[in-house]
Formats: C-alpha cells, structure tokens, sequence
C-alpha cells in the first residue's frame, strides 16, 4: 500500500522545477556541512545501590534475563516502547524499552538487545538499572514503574561551544522547546514524541527534540519535560547544543540535524578538495532523484486526497496520527471480494450483531476472518472506528489481532487472523463439544483469558475497559489458547483512572456489574465483574440463566452462592469433569464469587486474580453475596428505558445463534440510567 501523503507536500506543485531545483541543492549543502561538525555523545547508565541487590542464580535474576530477553518480541506492531512484567510478588520485575521516536523498528530492537547485553553487564546485581543510549532507552526495577512519571535523577551532557547571539538563540530555542513539549505531551499517545526546527540569527537552524514515555499521562509527561527545560535554563544556557534524559523524558536540541538521519560523525574532518568532490558527487546523484521523486509524490498525492477525504468522513473526531494509523490498515475492498469468493455463503462463518463473519484466504496464502457490517445492523460508524483505532494500538498473545479494515460506499469490513477453533460458547455450553474441553484446557482458557484482562487494564500502552467480555467474545485459536475479541464497546480511560459514568449503558445481560446497569459507572472492577461470571461458566458448562437444579430454576449467580453458603459448592463444577482436580475448580469458584460480589471495592483487581490463580499457597479472602440484580431469565430493570438487538451484541468468527438462545443471551445496545 502506498503511503498517505501529508499536506503540505501539496504546496509543492505550486513551485517551478527550477526553483525546486536550488532548494534542493541548497539543503543537501546545509545538511552535509552541518553534519560535519557534530559532537559525539558519550550515552550513560545508572545502578540504582539505593534499591538492593539480587543474588546471583536468584529467582530475581532469572526473571529479569527472561523478561530482557524476551522484551521486543511480545509485540507485532512495533511504536518503539516495550513495557512488561514477569514474575510473582517480591521477584516481579518491571521493564521499559523506549526508542527515539524517528528510529525504525528493526533499529529500535537492535539498540534495546545491545542495552539489555551492556547492562546487566555494567550493573550485575542492582535491582533497578537504566541504561541511555542515543537512540534507545532501557530500564528494568523490582517496583512497579508503568504509568509512573519518575524525574527522580537525570543526565546531563552539552556541546562544549557558546552560541554566538545568545540573547536571540535562547529565546528562540526556549519557545522551540515549550511547542515541542505541549505537542509531545498532548499528541500520539502511542509515541509523546515531537521534533522540528526553528530559525535564527544568519538563517542558523536549531534542531529540537523530546519524548517521553508514553505510558505516562499528559500532565505527567508537560511536568517532567517541564523540569528538564529548567535545566537548560540554568546549566546550559547559551550552548549551541544538550541533552538532559531522566527516567521519564528526554530533551535535546543541535545546530545540525541529529533525527531522522544518520548519526553525525566524529571522525577526522575530510580536506577541502575531498568535501568538495564529495558534495559534488553527492548532488549529481542525488537531486535528479529527489525531483523525480517529488514529481511522483505530487502525482501520488492528488489520486489519494480524493480517497482520503472520503476515509475522513468516518474518521473525522480523530487526529491525523490516528487516521494515519487507520489509513495503514486498510485493504482494498476488492482484495476482501476476491479473498471471500464475492462473500459467498459457503466462506460464511457465523452471524452476529455486527453482519455476517466470512472465512478468506489473501494472495500470499494467509487466512483471514471477515466481518461484514450489514446494513440494518445495530452498530455503525461509531463502533467500527472504535475497533479499530483501538485494537490496531493492542498486541497481545490473548486478544485477537485485528489486520485492518476496508471502506467501500457503504460497506465497512473488519479483517482480522483466522482463528480456526471458534468461540468459547461454542464448546462449553454444547453437551457435546464440551467434552472436548477437560480441565486442565479450561484451567489454561482462565488463565488465558486473566492475562489478556491484565493486559488491558495495566501492562499495555492505553488502559482498557473491554466492556462486554462474555463467552462468544473469547476466541480459541489451533491450541484452545483464549483470544479476547470484539472491542466495539470498548473504553479508553487514563492513567491513574478509576472509572468513568456514562448515560449509553452497552453490553449483554448477565455479564454487566450492578453498578454498570445501575448507575452508568463502568470501571476495570465491571470487567471483573463480567470475568467472575466467565470463570463460573467455564466451571460449570452452564449459561449464567435458566440453570435447572432438581425442580428449581436460578441464574448461575444465585446457585453458586446458595452452594457455597450450604457446603454444596461441588454441584457447580460440571459432571462432564473428571474429580481428580477438583480442590482446583473449588478455587476456582471461589475465585469467581470473589469478582461477582456486590459491592465492587470488595472485588479484586485482574493483577490480584493472576497471583490467585497462579499460586495455591495465597489464601482467598471469604466471598460476600454477589449481585441479585438478575433473579431469572425475565428479570425486568424498573425505571430504565432500554433497547435489545435480537442476537448478541457483536458477531464473531464462529457463533451461529438459533432464535431461542438470541432471545436469552440478549444484549443491550443502548440502556441509560436514572
């Protein structure tokens, strides 16, 4: 696919050929003389003594060789920042790879494996180091560091020459440094990154960079690049070039361009014949090239405005960078025809909320899933351009990937990996396919699934509440590994949130915490919530409705609880399951009443259910009554106007829905609150 042009190449077609030409010649001249003459950095690290130590052949060690190992492979889609965890309790180790936002990705991961190799070897035994180096950040603790802004220590360097205008350079690289801040702090959120120039005294350019860690929230990110600005104030004033880096942030302006092209060198100054034939030899190549180049663009530019103008209608509330990121997603709509077969029935999947869900291979033999959104269905715009200018940001071994999307008029298609064993709901509530999954799959389906949670709501990038986790959004891949699908309902919330109101209640009943259906106020808690009623499920293999006990009816809720309460609890686990490990599916149920109970500050965090369920010797705290907000499958919500589709709220790769299980799992689309 060919790349989005941005707008100011636009102005080029108003320049003549000639004057493009000296322009060119022009730059190439400044940008090779200036090159010329840049410093060389010495890049720093820092052992943390202060923290401790760790053993060596600790459990410590070996989860922080893991982690740093493995750091640059847990993503696809690569935006130059890593930040994951390994390990339980006190041998928990955080890590936090950050690259320069211009470095490309293989760059990138080149730099971060060279840094974890120098410093583990610089800083043997500390438990919390960092290393800087010009293009690559690397920084590893035994205390949680995600969404912290931490401006504790810095490092300093500078050019060693004194600007000759000083008054005049200052000013203009203090109000250069100030725009880049707010834009870093404001913008991508993927990146906090901004770089540019400015003019001054004799048409000299200062180049200007900063970034911060974009798990940092924007005032965070404005107060430590704040800071950092102070000290070029006060340390660094009238140099023509510095860099301050703390934990957080970095900050660093030139007179020569040092982004987005090689790193200047500090080798023996070539002799005035040899710069000579040098640039000339250069600018011979290079220009011809450079116009044949801008022609083509100019070409390029005008076929995609039209295409891009259309995309805009859809994508209109977003930023360039989010519809520059939707924009390299997209596929072209005959390229989904032809992978379909024309969207014939026999590729068809399933159907759902959204349309229908094809099977479809591409060109290059990949098998892709393919949602159609069909034209009465009960989502539009607003859900498909959050799916995917959201899941496009998320990579994780437990959720689906989506591959991209495709506009055409009216047809809006989702493409994302094939995953060949359908939905969760399609084997455990299936007397039969349910045999298929014993308990140790279903033990691995939870923990899956946790991870994935976990994921979303403390180790990615943006935090996520998911907002209608339910069995047909679980997706199982080749080896029944849990993928969590279907983000069209999903919320971003900043760091340090804790939950948000809102007056359109989505999601499907008898997955939705109280205070959800309630109130409105939807939190990490509710997707607790939903997971407690998953796990029960999975223990179970029974609908969270209409469970039939002797000559009673209940929801699941209801019956768990009284079976706890009466020292029954081994009715829940489903009979189809083999008794051997069963002290494992009591936990199990424990673990799920834990995050179903009423009152949502007595529910555990996704991080608190990991340790649960990765560690039997950590004692569960007793479960309080869940929430009754649902006594039976006609249950009715007083004093709430509310709409249900017919179907589930979303489609997915696999479910096909007869009329009497639409009618029981129904989904709210639009609910509100008093």
């Amino acid at each position: 696919m060919l790349p989005v042009i941005p707008r100011g190449q636009f102005i080029m077609s108003t320049i003549s050929g000639m004057q493009l030409f000296f322009l060119c010649c022009l730059y190439l001249i400044i940008v090779i003389c200036e090159a010329s003459f840049g410093p060389s950095y010495e890049y720093s690290k820092y052992c943390n003594n202060s923290n401790g130590n760790y053993t060596a052949n600790s459990i410590y060690q070996t989860n922080l060789n893991t982690l740093l190992s493995t750091l640059t492979s847990h993503t696809e889609i690569d935006y130059g920042f890593y930040n994951f965890s390994h390990g339980q309790n006190s041998d928990k180790v955080y890590a936090i790879g950050l690259c320069r936002g211009d470095v490309k990705p293989d760059e990138c991961r080149s730099c971060l494996n060279n840094s974890r190799v120098s410093l583990t070897r610089l800083c043997p035994k500390q438990l919390e180091a960092i290393n800087w180096e010009e293009k690559c950040m690397l920084r590893y603790s035994n205390r949680a560091i995600f969404h912290t802004m931490d401006a504790s220590f810095s490092y300093h360097m500078n050019n060693v020459n004194n600007a000759t205008d000083a008054e005049e350079f200052n000013k203009v690289l203090g109000e250069l440094l100030r725009n880049l801040s707010d834009k870093a702090a404001s913008g991508d959120p993927r990146r906090k990154y901004a770089a540019d120039t400015a003019v001054f005294a004799n048409l000299q350019t200062i180049y200007g960079l900063v970034q911060c860690t974009p798990d940092l929230s924007r005032q965070d990110c404005g107060k430590c690049l704040h800071w950092s600005l102070a000290d070029f104030g006060n340390v660094f004033k009238n140099k023509v070039g510095a860099v301050v880096l703390r934990p957080s942030c970095n900050v660093r302006y030139e007179i020569y361009p040092f982004y987005d092209e090689p790193t200047p060198s500090a080798s023996v100054p070539l002799s005035l014949k040899e710069k000579g034939n040098s640039l000339r030899t250069t600018i011979a190549i290079v220009v011809p090239t450079v116009l044949v180049v801008v022609a083509l663009l100019i070409f390029i530019s005008i076929y995609f405005r039209r295409r891009k103008l259309a995309r805009k209608n859809l994508l209109a509330d977003e930023d360039d960078d989010e519809i520059e990121l939707a924009e390299s997603l997209q596929f072209n709509f005959d390229t989904i025809k032809v992978a379909t077969n024309n969207f014939s029935d026999s590729n068809k999947l399933g159907e759902g909320g959204f349309g229908a869900v094809y099977q479809g291979r591409l060109s290059n033999g990949q098998v892709i899933a393919v949602k159609r959104l069909s034209s009465d269905s009960g989502q539009g715009g607003v859900e498909f351009k959050n799916e995917v200018l959201l899941l496009a940001k998320l990579q994780h071994r437990n959720l689906v990937r989506l591959l991209g999307f495709s506009l055409e008029g009216k047809e809006k298609l989702l493409v994302y990996e094939y995953v060949p064993n359908k939905s969760l709901d399609y084997f455990i509530f299936d007397p039969t396919k349910k045999a298929r999954l014993d308990w140790d799959r279903r033990y691995k389906i939870i923990q899956g699934i946790a991870r994935g949670l976990l994921y979303l709501h403390e180790d990615s990038r943006l935090r996520i509440i998911h907002r209608d986790l339910k069995a047909s959004n679980v997706l199982l891949d080749e080896e029944m590994i849990p993928k969590i699908s279907d983000f069209g309902m999903a919320r971003l919330i900043v760091a340090g949130q804790t939950q948000e109101n809102t007056s359109r209640v989505v999601g499907t009943y008898g997955y939705m915490a109280p205070e959800y259906i309630m109130h409105g106020q939807f939190s990490i808690k509710s997707d607790v919530f939903s997971f407690g009623v998953l796990v029960l499920e999975i223990v179970s293999g029974q609908k969270n409705h209409g469970i039939r006990h002797g000559k009673n009816v209940e929801d699941l809720l209801n019956f768990a609880w009284r079976s706890w309460q009466e020292g029954t609890v081994t009715n829940i686990i489903d009979p189809i399951l083999n008794n051997s490990s069963q002290n494992e599916m009591i936990r199990c149920t424990h673990i799920g009443l834990l995050c179903v109970q009423e009152n949502l500050a007595n529910r555990p965090t996704m991080a608190n259910v990991a340790l649960m369920l990765n560690s039997c010797s950590i004692t569960l705290p007793v479960p309080t009554k869940p929430a009754f907000f649902m006594d039976s499958a006609t249950t009715s919500l007083p004093n709430m106007s509310w709409e249900v589709n017919s179907g589930t709220t979303r489609s997915n790769q696999s479910t096909t829905k007869s009329a009497h299980d639409s009618v029981s799992e129904a989904s709210i689309s639009e609910l509100y609150p008093r």
